[in-house]
């Protein structure tokens, strides 16, 4: 566990109330020390403990980030980005596979742990808040988000409050395929960065990416189911809720027009009278839950 461009202990006093952003992944603890004014004071990655289906292990991970980030400067709260079906408002994971935790009341085992304010919500939403507030969004009233990565997923936010429905909201990659070549899928195992790699046999979607550049064929038919599945997803998000803007993130979003300009083309063929919405490329990359999980923390500091 290291820091990465920590800031010397002796400027603490010039920094403000700081708090700790931290994203837990299936592999990977991701957090950031944020000063006031959210800029970057430390970055800390340590493993994701495995079998933790207590949650136990993970908060002394956490604990042992929050150690170094004091040293760095006093910590005054802590926001948690956790994935899966996770129930925002109640602080509780309802059952986030990929981690092993089901019906866990995380955020109060966490402010227990700390003894600091803790906010706390799903990883998408809560990057969807950070683009809806400081990203790609941040002149829109109503936006949705969309992360293409390991799995698909989308958050809904109008006035800067995100759609939780106690914690269902947004699992558009879990709705089955009914017809053509992918009958029986789900949508994420067709239209996700990692469902594009497993199909192709490729390490991840950055390496399908260059394939398609350098025009290999069977990526080329891959690359365009995707992008098929990933439009007729979108346009019944923006037939639904008629966002303004639909933020798309995650790994495949790296690969820029590659992705953006056949996406664009097959969403609009796919709405005819539907509120056409901004297709952005969101501007804070895989770094929006953690990004959003500090904007939580500020909050709890403010109503604690």
């Amino acid at each position: 566990m290291s820091p990465t461009d920590a800031a010397p202990a002796d400027r603490s006093d010039s920094l403000g109330a700081a708090v700790l952003g931290v994203d837990v992944g299936g592999t990977t603890v991701k957090a950031r020390l944020f000063a006031s004014d959210q800029s970057v004071l430390g970055e800390w990655r340590v493993a994701t403990p495995r079998n933790d289906t207590s949650a136990l292990a993970t908060i002394a991970a956490i604990r042992g980030v929050l150690a170094e980030a004091d040293a760095v400067t006093p910590v005054q709260a802590v926001g948690l980005a956790i994935p899966g079906v996770v129930d925002d408002s109640a602080g509780v994971s309802v059952n986030s596979v990929n981690l092993g935790w089901s019906g866990l009341p995380v955020r109060d085992l966490l402010g227990a742990a700390t003894g600091l304010p803790v906010g706390f919500g799903q990883d998408v939403r809560v990057g969807a808040v950070a683009e809806s507030s400081t990203g790609a969004a941040r002149d829109v009233e109503d936006m949705a988000f969309v992360p293409v990565g390991t799995g698909l997923a989308s958050a809904f936010v109008t006035g800067g409050v995100p759609l939780v429905s106690g914690g269902w909201a947004g699992e558009i990659g879990q709705v089955v395929i009914r017809h053509g070549a992918h009958r029986g899928r789900r949508v994420e195992e067709v239209a996700s960065a990692g469902g594009l790699a497993r199909r192709l046999g490729a390490g991840n979607a950055r390496e399908v990416a260059d394939r398609v550049r350098a025009q290999d064929p069977a990526a080329l038919a891959a690359w365009t189911e995707t992008v098929e599945v990933l439009a007729d997803t979108l346009s019944w998000i923006a037939a639904v809720a008629a966002p303004e803007m639909i933020v798309v993130g995650g790994g495949l979003a790296e690969s820029g027009d590659l992705l953006f300009a056949p996406l664009q083309h097959a969403l609009d063929e796919r709405l005819a009278f539907s509120r056409r919405p901004v297709l952005a490329r969101a501007l804070h990359g895989d770094a929006a839950a953690i990004v959003g999980a500090g904007l939580l923390a500020r909050k709890a500091l403010a109503e604690s």
